[in-house]
């Protein structure tokens, strides 16, 4: 069995249901409409604030875009990429790629055109999709992309250096493919989230996206009365992987374009949502309207949400603990993992185990997981070491990467560059990023520990831990501060509240300014190094 045959399974049983929801907040035209109407509405599509689309419809259009690709030669051992925004098109797509044996690759909606070059190259792409805000950049490197390429536009008004994604698939048969595919076949290639470097290409088979869908619904429990609100980028391994949840249970899923509170909850309280997953950041925000009386909870319909879980960055404590205070019947549960280990779910919480959040968890369904020191010995009691993993979900290598890939898969462990401990109880802590521990002096720093201590602070609405080069101590911790809306603090301030860490640990160099995070919550440090180090290099020298 593969991924595609519950798409073909959910066809048939729920075939007339509701499979997916598009909501675009940002519309000025508040018109609905199916998907079946396609042809008979001559606004961009980008105009509606709502479309949906059904199993039966979502199976049909997947399999007539398997035959368009079959019928333009594309088949087992080629790869599609995929650049869209979270839309209607972009699962029908990626199943369609895969009803042909291909491998489907997803590519990051920030790519720069350089960077979707590259990534297109570094996967051997035989074939690029791409939606309506890509134009320019896709222009920019058509002429050197498309020479052995094919370009295939979804959307309105059709660029000359591409294809047109609706002719292409109009007169083809919704019927499947009938292409033979087992769990051995390759099945996507995955990028990175370049948060430790430029993108490396993943590739996984069709055992690991089952695997996956498996791991979610066993967490997770979805039925198929369960409605997903899904926000973040579809072409990242964690927003599909939780989808997979829906997709075994032929569940209903809402895919929004927005993170503002006001969408998020109406859009829960609207479609009904039960299972949403949220970044840090957009929680954070709905509790600062919620706080601040923007919003008001008794305006929505919200006793149907039955589970709020979190992943992709370490979550502060103090978040869950004022959550709860909105929403106290919530399940929660938080998610680890990484796309080499086919997304979230190698590690969880466990919706059972709220009293422990600040952990992220135990071994997920499938999965084993050890923490190792250098040398790969398992550490002893609540020592700190790498976190590994094995199980159906691990990659089978970066594409086209051989060093990379030896140094990451070790007899069948993922070595995940992560550092962890157990507690007392068994429960595993993310201490940091390998390449994130900053030494100083000596000692060992673990940025995330200073980071979920400074989020303490009422003032603070993120914080970015990172080393600075110093000449004494070789680095110093550095901390910059986002601070929240409507408020100022100094740098005393700051230095007086962070007095309740051990003297070692309190930030040398405070530096207020905007946190940036990639789409999946991570912070992107490898950003902010380049960006301070220089600036403030001498400054670090002058007053350590």
């Amino acid at each position: 069995m593969t991924i595609v045959d519950l798409l073909e399974k959910n066809s048939r049983e729920h075939g007339e249901e509701i499979a997916l929801v598009e909501i675009n907040p940002e519309a000025g035209d508040n018109r609905r409409f199916s998907w079946r109407d396609y042809d008979l509405v001559q606004a961009t599509k980008r105009d509606f604030e709502r479309r949906e689309i059904s199993w039966a419809v979502f199976n049909e259009k997947a399999n007539r875009f398997a035959h368009a690709l079959m019928d333009l030669g594309i088949g087992k051992g080629d790869k599609v990429a995929i650049l869209l925004m979270n839309c209607l098109e972009w699962l029908p797509i990626y199943f369609g790629i895969l009803k042909t044996g291909a491998m489907a690759v997803p590519l990051n909606f920030r790519y720069a055109a350089d960077e979707i070059k590259y990534c297109i190259e570094l996967a051997e792409a035989d074939m690029l999709v791409f939606g309506p805000e890509f134009i320019g950049r896709v222009e920019l490197i058509a002429d050197e992309v498309s020479e052995n390429r094919l370009l295939i536009f979804v959307g309105d008004g059709c660029p000359s250096f591409a294809e047109n994604y609706h002719h292409l698939t109009a007169d083809c048969s919704s019927t499947n493919p009938e292409v033979t595919l087992t769990e051995d076949d390759y099945a996507a290639i995955y990028f990175s989230s370049g948060t430790t470097g430029f993108p490396k290409a993943i590739l996984h088979k069709h055992r690991a996206l089952l695997h996956a869908a498996r791991v979610e619904q066993k967490h997770h429990g979805q039925t198929h009365e369960d409605v997903f609100l899904c926000i973040p980028p579809l072409y990242h391994t964690g927003a599909k992987m939780h989808w997979f949840g829906s997709l075994i249970s032929g569940s209903r899923a809402v895919l929004l374009k927005g993170t503002k509170p006001k969408a998020i909850l109406e859009a829960v309280s609207n479609e009904k949502c039960t299972i949403v997953w949220l970044l840090v950041p957009w929680a954070q925000d709905i509790l600062n309207a919620l706080d601040s009386g923007e919003l008001k909870i008794e305006d929505y319909s919200l006793s149907q949400w039955r589970l709020m879980h979190i992943g992709a960055q370490p979550v502060p404590k103090s978040l869950i603990k004022h959550w709860m205070r909105y929403f106290p019947n919530h399940q929660y549960d938080t998610n680890y993992g990484l796309s080499e280990s086919i997304g979230p779910g190698a590690v969880h919480l466990g919706v059972e185990n709220i009293h422990k959040v600040g952990a992220i968890g135990v071994p997920g369904y499938g999965w084993e997981v050890r923490i190792v020191d250098e040398n790969g010995v398992d550490v002893e009691g609540t020592e700190v070491g790498e976190l590994i993993l094995k199980g159906d979900g691990v990659m089978i290598c970066y594409y086209n990467d051989e060093q990379a890939t030896a140094n990451t898969l070790k007899d069948g462990w993922l070595y995940t560059g992560d550092m962890a401990m157990r507690d007392e109880d068994g429960f595993i802590f993310l201490v940091d990023r390998k390449k994130d521990v900053i030494i100083t002096g000596g000692e060992n720093l673990y940025p995330v520990q200073i980071e979920d201590f400074m989020r303490t602070n009422d003032k603070i609405s993120d914080v970015a831990v990172i080393g600075l080069a110093d000449e004494r101590l070789g680095e110093i911790a550095a901390a910059i501060i986002q601070i929240k809306d409507g408020m100022s603090a100094t740098e005393e301030e700051i230095n007086t509240f962070c007095k309740a860490l051990p003297r070692y640990k309190r930030p040398r160099r405070t530096i207020f300014a905007d946190v940036p995070r990639n789409p999946t919550g991570k912070i992107e440090k490898p950003l902010l190094r380049k960006r301070y180090g220089a600036d403030h290099l001498v400054n670090a020298q002058n007053n350590s």
